[in-house]
């Protein structure tokens, strides 16, 4: 078989580890884009993320997509 047809069998994962600042302070810090629990700034402690029921709502500027 070919690769893209390996590329078709096996689907690809739809969630993320992304790098997210936080607005407040500047901080940068990894965050699941699918998380289950509140994701606070280590540093200030202000929201990052909050679950939603799937994929989670980003408080902060999101910097760089995960792979």
């Amino acid at each position: 078989m070919l690769m893209s047809e390996w590329d078709k069998l096996i689907p690809k994962p739809r969630s993320k580890f992304l790098r997210v600042k936080c607005s407040d302070c500047g901080n940068e810090q990894i965050v699941f884009n699918s998380t289950t629990l509140t994701v606070n700034c280590n540093v200030c402690g202000a929201v990052l993320a909050e679950p939603s029921g799937g994929k989670a709502k980003i408080r902060g500027e999101i910097v760089a997509e995960l792979e």
